[in-house]
């Protein structure tokens, strides 16, 4: 699971062909685009959510089709509509398993 350091979360916005799959569902990765609903950060009682997630490319070695897959030790960063960083999301591994198609 992946949240913004607020508390919103966030949720793959494009969908992978990759035939590898962990626990049933297609790997995450770096090319995937990410939306976070549900922050609830305010500045001077002005709503100002992160909107978007953008990772960096991890110089593990793992892939998928060319991309590296997300890991809970990948760097990312949480932005707001107008792009202003907003800090590094929180990341929760909870799949365990792989599976190949």
């Amino acid at each position: 699971m992946i949240s913004c350091p607020h508390g919103g979360r966030a949720t793959t916005a494009t969908t992978s062909g990759s035939a590898v799959l962990m626990d049933g569902m297609p790997v995450a990765t770096a090319e995937h685009g990410y939306v976070v609903t549900g922050c609830p950060h305010t500045v001077d009682g002005v709503p100002v959510p992160c909107v978007t997630v953008r990772w960096t490319a991890h110089g593990s070695g793992v892939t998928v089709d060319g991309s590296s897959v997300l890991l809970d030790t990948s760097a990312a960063e949480c932005f707001t509509a107008a792009f202003v960083p907003q800090g590094p999301p929180v990341v929760r591994a909870e799949r365990r398993r792989v599976a190949v198609r």
